[in-house]
């Protein structure tokens, strides 16, 4: 499932790293584990644990950031 879909269902400190950090891919362990507490969701997990974005991931969390810093401007 995309993070567009679990979105609001994220406690809002996951929410704000994941807008502080729109750059990342990889998630690290701590917040795959914030994401898969409040929604259930499990992302693809490489060898070390961390959870790969995809690319419309990515892409909905810029756009996220982008608008939130145009709010807050």
């Amino acid at each position: 499932m995309g993070i567009d879909k679990l979105w609001d269902r994220l406690e809002p400190e996951t929410r704000q790293w994941l807008l502080d950090n729109p750059g990342c891919r990889i998630l690290p362990r701590t917040i795959a584990a914030e994401i898969k507490k409040a929604t259930g969701a499990e992302f693809e997990q490489d060898r070390h644990g961390e959870s790969i974005l995809s690319p419309s991931d990515c892409d909905f969390i810029r756009r996220a950031a982008e608008l939130h810093d145009a709010q807050r401007r």
